[in-house]
């Protein structure tokens, strides 16, 4: 890439400057360097993925965030990681898990989510079999929402153009689509289903991945996770997590782009309104044609206690502030990564748990705990005769903060020792067959992804209609896209992965660089 550089200030020809290399963020980049933009991806820290990301520890490999990955099927076009690794010339090996999850609910209700679909529901009628018409209502809905997605190729909604090519090759899909986006799943469940433990089990399926209850979830975000997991399944990629976006960099690189790691972005530079670069730690300018915020929105844009936002407040649009009064941070986490002995993991054991013991607990501080065991599924993960147990618990950084050095070690003791407690539920020898340990607070999330509180994403501050008032790529400031799950659809690296595609779609139309046809 040829620069002119004075001194501190750099000038290029940067089709597109992406400021975080999250997996929205690295979809973006690999999507419009596939198209021939010239890109530059700026990451903080010294490796990509955010919390998609990994990083090793005396011989294991652990998943920063969750390892529950959707989006790798091979079939039809919600397959997004697949998609978007292929498209700069990568893939992933991966190895299918035959159950997504296994539950461990109060009342001894334990149930885990086969992949063969017909298994589970059989299984969820066996448990509540007075609600079996309720049950088949709620879920073949969700497969009604999952198959208008996945027969249409997943671009910006934004365009016009593409939604009129999109609405003549699908027009009973788009029709279906535009009937669900107003629509939360607990709407769809709370009219099929009256038995208040099966509506508190759709709440803890939506929680799961949402960290919110079914009246606050998305109906166009359920159908596809409820359907895709058995469609495309879960399918973890071997080497970790991170090799997702370690792939995707290898890809943008092979099409021109570059990704320079340890680049915080100060602020973005404006000129007449417009975005037009964006200043860096070091106090080095660096311009592009356009400018794509993978951070969060708060980080981006201000509100929540941010003091310093890439945005400066007399260039915030009124809609952001608007948004703030809608979208509250959801908790962080507290992480525990352990390594242990293998035999302290029972043969036939699943990769993914969820543990909660009571219901009215599920949306307290620390009440649910999430676990997975990869090395179940990959075991060069770790060295031989151990396993990885990664469990975590939502944690908000309001418990966080204003303690001393040495009262936040002892409160990361403490919060570590009580989830080893919890698992030992499960497997009660795991304490003493701990090889290796590592405990991340919220403030841990939020100084090495750069989040907001070390927030999962956002989540409404009140009910609201579906996905209807979910932001989405574009942004009041001219020359400026954001990208993530701050951006329609939310959360989940399969959301994500969307936002991307959508952000370089519309990037890419304004750049002139789209294809006419409709992906295949």
């Amino acid at each position: 890439m040829t620069q002119i550089t004075n001194k501190n200030r750099t000038a290029n020809d940067w089709d597109s400057i992406v400021i975080g290399s999250g997996l929205g963020g690295l979809v973006t980049a690999s999507q419009l360097a596939s198209k021939g933009a010239k890109v530059l991806v700026l990451e903080q820290y010294k490796i990509p993925g955010g919390s998609g990301g990994s990083f090793k520890r005396k011989g294991f490999t652990f998943d920063v965030g969750a390892s529950m990955i959707f989006g790798f099927g091979k079939k039809g076009y919600t397959n997004l990681l697949t998609r978007a690794l292929s498209d700069v010339g990568q893939d992933c090996q991966t190895i299918p898990d035959p159950t997504q999850l296994t539950y461990h609910l109060p009342n001894q209700l334990e149930i885990s989510v086969d992949r063969d679909y017909q298994k589970f529901i059989t299984k969820l009628i066996d448990l509540f079999p007075h609600e079996e018409k309720g049950i088949k209502h709620f879920y073949e809905t969700c497969w009604d929402v999952f198959n208008c997605l996945d027969s249409m190729p997943l671009l910006s909604i934004e365009d016009p153009g593409y939604l009129m090519k999109v609405f003549f090759k699908s027009p009973l899909s788009c029709l279906g689509l535009a009937r669900w986006l107003p629509v939360n799943a607990g709407d769809v469940a709370r009219k099929h289903i009256k038995d208040p433990n099966l509506l508190k089990f759709i709440d803890i399926e939506c929680f799961c991945w949402s960290v919110m209850p079914a009246n606050l979830t998305p109906m166009i975000n359920a159908g596809m996770v409820f359907s895709d997991r058995h469609y495309g399944g879960i399918n973890y990629p071997k080497g970790g997590v991170g090799i997702i976006a370690e792939k995707l960099v290898k890809g943008i690189e092979k099409f021109g782009g570059e990704i320079r790691y340890k680049s915080r972005v100060k602020r973005i530079i404006f000129k007449e309104g417009k975005a037009i670069g964006v200043s860096l730690e070091n106090e080095e300018d660096i311009f592009g044609k356009t400018i794509v915020s993978n951070a969060t929105r708060w980080n981006t844009f201000g509100g929540q206690g941010i003091n310093e936002p890439l945005v400066e407040a007399n260039h915030t649009p009124a809609s952001e502030t608007k948004w703030g009064e809608r979208y509250i941070p959801s908790p962080s986490f507290t992480s525990l990564h352990l390594g242990v002995n293998q035999e302290s993991i029972p043969s036939g054991t699943h990769c993914h748990h969820l543990i909660l013991d009571k219901w009215e607990d599920m949306e307290d501080e620390q009440g649910v705990t999430f676990l997975s065991i990869p090395t179940l599924l990959d075991e060069s993960l770790s060295p031989s005769g151990s396993h990885i147990v990664h469990a975590f618990t939502p944690s908000s950084m309001n418990s966080w903060e204003g303690l001393s050095n040495k009262e936040y070690l002892q409160k990361k003791k403490e919060t570590g020792d009580k989830l080893i407690s919890k698992l030992e539920k499960l497997f009660p020898n795991l304490s003493q067959n701990i090889l290796h340990k590592e405990i991340g607070s919220p403030r841990t999330h939020e100084r090495f992804l750069a989040r907001n509180k070390g927030s999962y994403g956002p989540i409404p501050s009140m009910r609201l209609p579906g996905l209807l008032t979910m932001p989405f790529n574009t942004t009041k400031i001219e020359g400026l896209y954001c990208v993530g799950d701050s951006c329609f659809p939310g959360q989940g690296l399969n959301a994500v992965a969307f936002s991307g595609y959508a952000c370089a779609h519309i990037i890419g139309r304004k750049l002139g660089m789209n294809k006419w046809e409709l992906p295949e």
